[in-house]
């Protein structure tokens, strides 16, 4: 289902570049969050930036997309053409950033609440900077819950490596919707 969501999801960024998206197959585990702020703290440097949404209707949480800063403006190069002066290009950063999360988080989502027949309302993306752990201790509401649905994708575009981290974070009664949500897909479908 991530899969599913994800590559439709490419489709709207491969509009926005120009290009072949490429991504990789996800990776999905279920961790509390100082395991997730280990996995990027060991990976990742400490300044990284990511766009967040609430997600809210049988299922809520917060979905976050997270780069290395550096990633971030090379995948900005990417949506203005790479023709753009670097003074221009960190102007329009943040309203780049928050465009492209609009449309992976979204379309991911999206896909997923229509596989399983549920609406699900998001917020407004909000871009955030810094170390691992502000994006696994955001203050509710909704509650961020210890479970943190943590997802990793390659971005590749043509000669560029631009990778990034989906990351879900809901509490146990939203794990446990989506776990009956998921059995009666799997009912359908089977």
């Amino acid at each position: 289902m991530v899969n599913i969501g994800v590559n439709r999801a490419a489709a709207g960024l491969r509009e926005m570049v120009g290009e072949q998206v490429h991504l990789s197959v996800p990776k999905v585990t279920l961790v509390n969050r100082e395991s997730a702020i280990a996995t990027l703290g060991a990976s990742e440097p400490a300044n990284l930036v990511g766009i967040h949404q609430i997600f809210e209707g049988d299922v809520t949480g917060r979905a976050l997309l997270i780069f290395p800063d550096t990633k971030s403006l090379e995948l900005v190069r990417a949506v203005t053409g790479g023709e753009l002066p670097l003074e221009e290009i960190i102007e329009l950063e943040h309203e780049a950033l928050a465009e492209i999360g609009n449309i992976i988080l979204n379309g991911c989502l999206a896909t997923m609440a229509n596989m399983l027949q549920r609406n699900l309302k998001m917020s407004l993306p909000e871009i955030l900077r810094g170390e691992p752990s502000i994006f696994f201790n955001l203050a509710p509401p909704p509650e961020a819950g210890e479970v943190v649905m943590f997802l990793y994708i390659n971005f590749a575009m043509r000669q560029r490596d631009i990778r990034g981290y989906i990351a879900l974070l809901m509490d146990m009664p939203s794990i446990a919707a989506l776990q009956v949500l998921l059995d009666e897909f799997i009912e359908r479908t089977a």
